[in-house]
């Protein structure tokens, strides 16, 4: 049990016998220092709703309130709050418990089937910037999950099916004739574009594109075996880049738009013989009450185009009924643009009324904002093209090896190159982890790259700082007790004992930026901690608690930073 699980429910006691039992305790991490550490809350609106005073409620929920052993100190301040001080011997006590355990004493939750749906690239075109942000909070999510105990499935789904798959299986036969096909294949956005090219230029060329979706689609042997190696190839492109990126993402995680095609006509007479399905222009839609326009009139859902194509609309039912009916899947997190929020509240909407998508089956779509540039607008290149993720992996290690040589230009330029890819690719994640996912940001380089701050390079470095005084101290005891007398070393240990909490709040709300705002604080605190009370200079027990103090921040920092997919350094 989490602290603050802990404490809600001894107020909830409390407030129960003090005749509120219906009243939610609203613990909270208190937001000054001179609030105790913790404050509840809960006694304002219980004492509205019994029509009693609410200072009064508050001495009567003190007196039964339960914390012997878990707060020093308890106080009401103003109207009704209740202010808790921890007790320092519980403190150093969670301190050593988080110490003994590889998890930091977290508890592993009842596990649930989590999928997370993340990256999902379109195979026919090269990762671009746009990719960034699914892709590393779609994995800090797979790592957090993962952490508490969950049963974690990754999910690749990417774009690998569709009419514009003719037209490229068609150039690459054709380029593989001039021996042109490897050399092309190189840049897909390259290929991608010639092939478009040739497609509105060429009639004949556009007929046998034509031809091949065809084939494709009704499964054509040597058609598939051409489209299987340009899906390889698309995918060898992915991979490189999740691998320099750190996502968890391998083939194993790829489950394609094609996977469910066999699937698209059953659940399309399905919908008909449900009575969902209307005829609407030549199109088959279902129309949803629950979405009217200004005029009143239901939005039309289309699950099968006019001349019975099938869109995105009819993959994403068919993977809804594979992931409930045959992986079981309790929750499902779907870390998509939010601009793709409407359609995903109607997919859901669709799915529930079919049938396929259970009450109690958690689906959600988990959206982000977008990258934008100086100007506040979505981030492009000069020439008002997409900038290719691979082009920006490489700027941010590039810039991180000029900062670092600036800064340690003695050091192996081989030490420096392996400095400037962990910290390079740090800093490009952690300034979007940082942000809320749900808001736009803008992209800034010296920002991210600075080492002051809220920022990767910031605490990486204060890992490094820790782990300093380690190499310094020759008698550390890994079993000492740990023992708190200090402002500053009680502030580091309340932050370090929160680290459950903060863990345990971004799997429920899906938001990495509480872990980065929670890591910074410890940072911050550990800061000061070393400046109030000084480590390898004191003596004895106190020389002992304090080593111990900073190599649970340094075990923090290391598993915080994991849990964003963000490497540290034993020295920088």
């Amino acid at each position: 049990m989490t602290i603050q699980q802990l404490i809600s429910a001894r107020v909830q006691a409390a407030l129960a016998a003090a005749g509120a039992p219906d009243a939610p305790a609203n613990v909270q991490p208190a937001s000054k220092p001179e609030f105790g550490d913790y404050q509840a809350n809960g006694v304002m609106a219980a004492a509205k709703q019994l029509k009693t005073n609410p200072r009064e409620l508050a001495q009567k929920v003190l007196a039964v309130l339960d914390l012997d052993g878990i707060a020093s100190k308890l106080e009401i301040a103003g109207p009704g709050f209740i202010n808790i001080h921890l007790d320092p011997a519980f403190l150093a006590r969670r301190a050593e418990t988080a110490l003994a355990d590889e998890s930091l004493g977290i508890a592993k939750v009842d596990a649930k089937k989590v999928m997370v749906e993340y990256s999902s690239v379109n195979l026919a075109k090269e990762m671009h910037i746009g990719h960034l942000r699914g892709g590393i909070i779609g994995d800090a999510l797979v790592r957090v999950n993962s952490f508490i105990g969950h049963d974690v499935v990754r999910q690749n789904h990417v774009g690998d099916w569709g009419t514009q798959f003719g037209m490229l299986v068609a150039y690459m036969v054709e380029t593989s004739k001039s021996g042109q096909a490897d050399l092309e294949l190189k840049d897909l956005d390259t290929f991608y574009k010639h092939s478009k090219k040739r497609f509105d230029e060429d009639p004949a060329f556009a007929d046998t594109a034509r031809d091949y979706v065809v084939k494709l689609q009704s499964g054509d042997a040597e058609v598939l075996k051409l489209w299987q190696q340009f899906v390889k190839l698309s995918l060898t492109h992915c991979n490189a880049i999740y691998r320099k990126l750190g996502l968890l993402l391998n083939d194993d995680d790829v489950r394609g738009e094609s996977f469910y095609n066999d699937d698209l006509p059953v659940l399309v007479e399905e919908l008909r013989q449900k009575g969902l399905l209307v005829e609407d222009q030549g199109a088959q839609v279902v129309f949803l009450d629950e979405f009217k326009n200004k005029e009143g009139e239901p939005a039309a859902f289309i699950v099968q185009k006019q001349g019975g194509g099938y869109l995105y609309a009819t993959t994403d039912l068919g993977a809804i009924r594979f992931r409930v009916n045959k992986l079981g899947l309790d929750r499902c997190l779907y870390v998509v643009d939010s601009r793709q929020s409407l359609h995903f509240q109607q997919l859901f909407s669709t799915a529930r009324k079919a049938g396929w998508l259970p009450e109690s089956a958690d689906f959600q779509h988990i959206g982000h904002g977008t990258i934008m540039g100086p100007d506040g607008k979505p981030l492009k290149t000069r020439s008002g093209e997409n900038v290719k993720l691979v082009e920006l992996l490489d700027e941010a290690v590039e810039r991180a090896f000029q900062l670092v040589t600036s800064k340690n230009p003695e050091l192996p330029e081989a030490e420096r190159r392996q400095i400037a890819a962990v910290v390079g690719i740090g800093a490009l994640k952690y300034a979007d982890l940082s942000k809320s996912r749900n808001t736009d940001y803008i992209f800034d380089w010296d920002a991210m790259l600075s080492f002051e701050g809220n920022t990767a390079p910031y605490l990486q470095y204060a890992y490094t700082r820790v782990q300093s005084v380690f190499r310094k101290a020759e008698d550390f005891d890994p079993a000492a007790k740990v023992v708190i007398t200090e402002v500053a070393e009680k502030q580091l240990a309340v932050a370090l004992a929160q680290f459950e909490d903060v863990v345990f709040a971004v799997a429920d709300s899906s938001q990495p930026h509480h872990l980065c705002g929670y890591l910074y604080n410890v940072a911050t605190l550990f800061s000061r901690f070393y400046e109030a009370c000084p480590i390898l200079k004191s003596e004895g027990e106190v020389r002992a608690s304090r080593l111990q103090l900073a190599a649970l921040t340094a075990k923090t920092l290391k598993s915080g930073l994991d849990l964003l997919g963000i490497d540290v350094l034993d020295a920088m």
